[in-house]
Order: structure tokens, then C-alpha cells, then sequence
């Protein structure tokens, strides 16, 4: 089996700043009650994040926790990408929920 590491960094990296970005355009949505769109935009984030975890699962059985995989600044720079894209989606969906529950109640 081939192993880029460089490559699967990368890869986390990208999934899970689009998993933020969605969360952010998902609250923007909700902001202007397009409600369908913040939708989308929040399964986009669940379905990036997801992807970022797969990764993140990768690296960690092939570490085996051995230390096998090295612990670099772009790694631990990706992981804290990741997690925090985890953490915006999360209040993403309450926000959107609270701002259409708000909306709703205001009808």
C-alpha cells in the first residue's frame, strides 16, 4: 500500500475547511431566512466533516498509536482545523434552528 502523508494532510485540511465554510454560509442563510439554503448548506458541512474524519480515522489506526506516524506542525495544524470545523458546525445548526425558530414565532 502506497502512503502519501503529505497528500492525506492535505486532504483533512480541505474537508474540513469546507465543512467550516459551509457551517458559515449556513448561518448566513438563516440570517437572511433562506431556510432551504441553510439547509443545504448544513448537510454540506456534516458531509465534509465526515470525509475529514475518515481521514483523521486513517491516520490514526496507521499510527497504531505507536507513534508511527510523525507528529508535524501541519498535522497538529490540521487537526485543530478539523476540530474546530466540528465545533462551527454544531453552533451553525443550533443558530439556524434558534434564528428559524425566532422567525417562526414572529409569524
Amino acid at each position: 500500500m502506497s502512503f502519501d502523508l503529505e497528500q492525506t494532510v492535505m486532504e483533512l485540511l480541505i474537508n474540513a475547511g469546507e465543512a467550516r465554510s459551509c457551517a458559515m454560509m449556513a448561518i448566513q442563510s438563516a440570517r437572511k431566512q433562506e431556510w432551504q439554503e441553510a439547509d443545504q448548506q448544513l448537510e454540506a458541512s456534516q458531509t465534509a466533516a465526515r470525509e475529514a474524519h475518515k481521514v483523521q480515522t486513517q491516520l490514526i489506526g496507521l499510527d497504531e498509536g505507536s507513534g508511527k506516524i510523525p507528529m508535524t506542525l501541519i498535522m497538529v495544524h490540521a487537526q485543530d482545523h478539523l476540530m474546530t470545523a466540528m465545533l462551527c458546525r454544531d453552533l451553525a445548526e443550533e443558530m439556524v434552528l434558534l434564528r428559524r425558530e425566532m422567525f417562526e414565532k414572529n409569524q
